[in-house]
């Protein structure tokens, strides 16, 4: 197994990016050129590659206190900023349902990846789950935070779950996405700085023109596509931890009702609860998301 490399990228000191990236110690930071893309990414370790996907609206920061923990259980950890997010530059602004799986499958061309664990979160598991059920062969383990199975059902208990949504499909240019890292998407009050971290990618304008296209390009059409039980008529066959806060509404009072007979639709999938979380997991309990990852990793691969 080829392990990822800074030379497999461009190495680029932290102090050159503008807007200035937030703190992380122990990263370096990488441009890595595909067709199109000048994708920026942070990595940490040395080992078996792990690849973490950032929801929204985070990047690669977003794993700032879960990756150097990974790394340090003897693992290279890789946090790419997708497309439209963080301090990735793409050439084209359009965004289709596959686009992002097609720049994670460049990337790990690029570095040399033939077969990763992954960890994804929020909008991030919807390109998981595409590589998941794509490129099975890609995949030793998989997590998936705050996101139920591409095989779930729908029921109308879990609407909820879908009310900031039309905020962001008609997001106005210069809007403060601030309300997202509000109640009842965290456990605890998101501190000020944490949040300006996160939305400090905002400030670039082609980050803030592209959360229309994400939602319209992808989201949504890949949610029709759960409603119609694509997913059902298919089989997940890489190893999957489905992984959700305790306070994360209105998912886990839910999920035994749409995802019944797991068993049916996947090779083996697991479910695991972190008290005190929310939504934005990785904010509120950090630890016990590395930790699960790590024991999944050493369980299921």
């Amino acid at each position: 197994m080829a392990t990822p490399e800074p030379r497999s990228g461009r190495s680029v000191d932290a102090s050159a990016w503008s807007p200035a990236l937030p703190e992380a110690p122990g990263f370096d930071h990488l441009v890595v050129e595909t067709p199109g893309l000048r994708t920026h990414v942070a990595a940490i370790g040395e080992g078996e590659p792990v690849v973490l996907l950032h929801g929204f609206p985070q990047h690669w920061w977003q794993w700032h206190a879960v990756a150097p923990v990974i790394a340090a259980a003897g693992y290279r950890v890789i946090c790419p900023d997708l497309r439209g997010a963080g301090w990735t530059v793409a050439e084209d602004p359009r965004v289709e349902r596959e686009t992002r799986l097609r720049d994670l499958l460049a990337l790990f061309d690029v570095l040399h990846i033939e077969r990763a664990h992954l960890v994804s979160h929020d909008m991030g598991a919807i390109t998981a789950f595409h590589l998941t059920y794509e490129h099975p062969e890609r995949i030793r383990a998989a997590v998936q935070l705050a996101v139920p199975p591409a095989f779930m059902t729908f029921s109308p208990k879990i609407r909820s779950g879908f009310y900031h949504l039309p905020h962001l499909i008609w997001h106005r240019p210069g809007a403060s996405l601030r309300g997202d890292f509000s109640e009842p998407y965290v456990a605890r009050p998101m501190p000020e700085a944490t949040a300006a971290a996160h939305l400090a990618p905002m400030q670039r304008p082609e980050v803030d023109a592209a959360v229309r296209p994400l939602l319209r390009g992808m989201v949504m059409p890949e949610a029709m596509r759960l409603a119609r039980g694509v997913y059902r008529r298919r089989r997940l066959t890489a190893p999957t931890l489905f992984v959700f806060g305790r306070q994360d509404h209105p998912w886990v009072e839910n999920l035994g009702r749409i995802c019944r007979d797991p068993e049916r639709y996947a090779d083996r999938v697991e479910f695991a609860y972190v008290d005190d979380a929310a939504h934005f997991i990785t904010d509120d309990a950090p630890a016990a998301v590395a930790d699960l990852a790590l024991d999944w990793f050493e369980r299921a691969a």
